[in-house]
């Protein structure tokens, strides 16, 4: 099979295409003819740091989606053809994956191999956020950082649909700002000064509910642009700052902060995680949320995808083409 190796921590250059034995499913995994891998954040972080990799050579990738092609021991619940989209701890980038059956999720009707693609990261993501650790109640004003990225562009629709009175978001660029507006954003604001926009958007009350997926001052100015009783959640540090900090003086009008990873939970808390994923890709299919992707390489071209990334200007969702 064809797939992307890492053999040295470095730039999207240290991409490259391997001839290798497709792997077999062990006890409790699946293999999985791949037709998409998304492209993530993390991967990059992976592929420049060692961010979660335990040695090299590794094969990049962490969500794919395309057909059964073999079962492990003691599965029981997936068939060989069955489509499918999976959540895999590596080697997405590749023409046949492995991933343990619990994080491995049956398509629901209507969703395409090249939409299934976008969802095991983001989806449940999104809704765990909102929902399970942000607690969204109807009438609460949200505030989203990196709203035009694939997370944010569903962020945006979920809050909506949630019943959220006000919904900004914070991008880089007016070009997101243009995207995430369409996603259900009230207002966008560009730039560094969100928290002064926030204080005028809401009158000097705060927002009730913060998802911050930066890290550093942007965390800290972000707790501060908290109402009392608001609540912040962390679920990334693409900043590459200190970690984060929170004080009693920061938290005691009423404040508090907590913290997500999809990876986390996939792997300490599956079931939760697939609870989680069928509410989420139930929104999918019924075409109340939609998350674009705005571009799409082949696998070989995976250098340039991470990239385009690495450019902080994409918007949606980014994928790999591994097979029609």
């Amino acid at each position: 099979m064809h797939a992307v190796l890492v053999e040295k921590f470095g730039g999207p250059e240290v991409l490259t295409l391997a001839e290798l034995a497709a792997p077999d499913p062990g006890p409790g995994e699946v293999s999985i003819d791949v037709a998409y891998a998304g492209v993530n954040f993390a991967e990059l972080k992976a592929r420049g740091s060692g961010y979660r990799v335990a040695s090299l050579p590794f094969l990049p990738g962490l969500e794919v989606s395309g057909r059964i092609r073999a079962v492990g021991d003691g599965v029981a619940d997936f068939r060989p053809g069955q489509q499918v989209a999976a959540l895999t701890s590596a080697g997405g980038y590749a023409e046949v994956a492995v991933a343990p059956a619990r994080t491995v999720f049956a398509l629901p009707d209507g969703v395409s191999l090249r939409t299934a693609a976008t969802l095991p990261t983001v989806l449940p993501t999104a809704h765990a956020l909102l929902h399970e650790v942000g607690r969204l109640r109807a009438g609460d004003s949200v505030l989203v950082h990196g709203a035009a990225g694939g997370v944010g562009t569903v962020v945006g629709q979920l809050a909506r649909l949630a019943g959220a009175e006000s919904v900004y978001g914070v991008v880089s660029s007016p070009a997101k700002a243009a995207h995430a507006l369409k996603a259900g954003y009230d207002e966008v604001f560009v730039g560094d000064n969100f928290d002064e926009d926030v204080y005028h958007a809401t009158g000097g009350l705060g927002v009730d509910l913060a998802l911050d997926s930066v890290g550093g001052d942007t965390f800290r100015r972000t707790l501060e642009a908290l109402s009392p009783f608001g609540r912040l959640v962390s679920f990334g540090n693409a900043s590459g700052a200190a970690p984060w900090q929170a004080t009693q003086a920061q938290l005691y009008p009423g404040r508090s902060v907590a913290g997500f990873s999809v990876l986390t939970l996939a792997k300490t808390e599956p079931e939760a995680l697939r609870a989680i994923a069928a509410r989420a890709f139930a929104l999918v299919a019924d075409g109340s949320v939609e998350l674009p992707v705005t571009a799409e390489f082949p696998l070989a071209e995976a250098a340039a995808a991470h990239r385009l990334m690495e450019t902080r200007t994409t918007t949606g969702k980014l994928l790999l083409r591994i097979a029609d």
